[in-house]
């Protein structure tokens, strides 16, 4: 397996090369399955096939989370940001999906992101969340930055391609988490996007491996690692 790469390819299929306990750490954010048309405030954006059935859905990230725990150290974590969504007025929570999984549960981590979403039936949804998820009990992250579990916009602020990759996580966050598992030299990210994971990586040192079945975002994420596309994106 080669290292420092990008493969354009199903994460699945990505991962069955890569040994038993091979990744130290996992930091990825998944296609939420808000539907092929989402929107942010009353803005419309249509980046990718994202409209699964949601109980195929939820075993899809099931079949990539235990996958995940097969090739991640017993030593190693796995940082998931995904959100709480409503569907046809009810709440559906990542817990529904997580629990059902090898990982245990650590932490959930709110990242307070201000996305916009205004509708009045209920109170805004403003918040994502980040989930620490273990392969044991026993381990533990270095908390290097100092701070508790709620994060806001001004800590982690939107970042990503201007008009291109809209669904990012910032490198801010990446790399935070990165500093907390000072001893984690290998990182792997199944849903690479636009290349934040593997550019925080090489910002501190790490290595990384990562997959992407969209080719143009990994012709994104490459122009990104080489700064040429690299720009802030406003929450707009």
């Amino acid at each position: 397996m080669e290292l420092n790469k990008i493969y354009n390819e199903d994460c699945l299929l990505t991962m069955a090369r890569i040994p038993d306990g091979f990744i130290d750490l996992v930091i990825t954010s998944p296609p939420y399955n808000l539907g092929d048309l989402h929107h942010t405030g009353d803005h419309r954006f249509k980046p990718y096939q994202d409209s699964l059935p949601e109980e195929d859905y939820q075993e899809w990230q099931m079949q990539i989370l235990n996958e995940l725990f097969r090739i991640t150290n017993d030593n190693g974590s796995l940082i998931y940001n995904h959100k709480n969504r409503i569907k046809d007025g009810i709440q559906i929570t990542p817990y529904q999906w997580l629990l059902k999984t090898k990982w245990v549960i650590k932490q959930e981590i709110v990242w307070f992101n201000e996305s916009q979403n205004f509708d009045k039936v209920r109170f805004y949804p403003m918040t994502e969340r980040i989930y620490w998820l273990a392969k044991s009990p026993s381990t533990q992250l270095f908390n290097t930055i100092n701070h508790h579990d709620l994060f806001d916009k001004k800590e982690w602020p939107p970042q990503g391609t201007d008009k291109q990759h809209r669904r990012t996580f910032p490198i801010k966050l990446v790399m935070d988490i990165l500093k907390c598992f000072p001893e984690a030299n290998l990182v792997y990210d199944p849903f690479m996007g636009s290349g934040t994971t593997a550019l925080a990586c090489i910002t501190l040192g790490r290595n990384y491996i990562g997959s992407e079945i969209n080719p143009e975002y990994v012709e994104m994420a490459e122009r990104r690692i080489y700064g040429d596309l690299f720009v802030g994106v406003k929450n707009d």
